[in-house]
């Protein structure tokens, strides 16, 4: 999954992204709402973690612009958000949800509790309330950073886990390389690396038999019921 950290604090916005990468997810920071409106515009992002104050405008705004529909948002409009802010009044946590945030995080805040948001956030994508995805033989716990094949634990990397994580969201259906590359990878991946192709090819080993289809010019499949190999 990729997330957007907009934070005009440095050191707070690196700490976050490490977190998140060492959690897995594909992260990118703004630090200001220019850089960020940007970024929302081309890149389709699953969760946005936006700061109220920032140097030129706040976040309620953005907020309410984006639910609103007057800013181009790649993706459609299913971009989740996430305040993350000092400003923890009864009435800024109300207005942030009123203005259309899925959830309001004030600062200080433990890391372990902002994951915990975001993957309560991100469990959308399942189509229920549960961390672990079940599609066929294969488990996914997202918590614990844990697969399995029939029971077996499966050694993946962050990369392997996340190509697993948002097929497994999508069993059955057509992946482009495209889409893995946007929500798996980070800014500086090269788009015109092999790295898609080299990920999927390993994580299918490490899977065995013919769990994920390669349908030519069009992308990947996770089979629901795949063969054994």
């Amino acid at each position: 999954m990729r997330l957007l950290v907009v934070e005009d604090e440095e050191d707070l916005a690196a700490a976050v992204r490490l977190g998140l990468t060492r959690a897995g997810y594909a992260v990118d920071v703004a630090t200001d709402a220019g850089q960020a409106y940007d970024r929302l515009s081309y890149t389709a992002y699953d969760l946005l973690l936006l700061d109220v104050n920032l140097p030129d405008g706040d976040g309620f705004a953005m907020c309410r612009a984006i639910r609103r529909g007057e800013v181009p948002v790649a993706g459609g409009g299913d971009l989740r958000v996430l305040m993350l802010t000092a400003r923890g009044a009864l009435r800024d946590r109300v207005r942030g949800l009123d203005e259309g945030a899925d959830d309001y995080v004030v600062k200080p805040f433990a890391l372990a509790e902002l994951l915990a948001r975001v993957r309560a956030l991100l469990r959308r994508d399942t189509g229920g309330p549960h961390a672990v995805l079940t599609v066929g033989p294969f488990t996914l716990d997202a918590a614990r950073f844990e697969a399995a094949r029939g029971g077996t634990p499966l050694a993946l990397t962050n990369k392997e886990f996340g190509v697993l994580e948002y097929l497994m969201t999508r069993p059955g259906r057509v992946v482009p390389a495209e889409e893995l590359l946007e929500h798996v990878w980070d800014e500086n991946a090269d788009p015109f690396t092999q790295t898609v192709r080299v990920t999927v090819g390993t994580l299918r080993r490490k899977l065995g038999g013919e769990a994920i289809e390669t349908v030519v010019g069009r992308g990947y499949r996770l089979r629901e019921a795949p063969c054994d190999g």
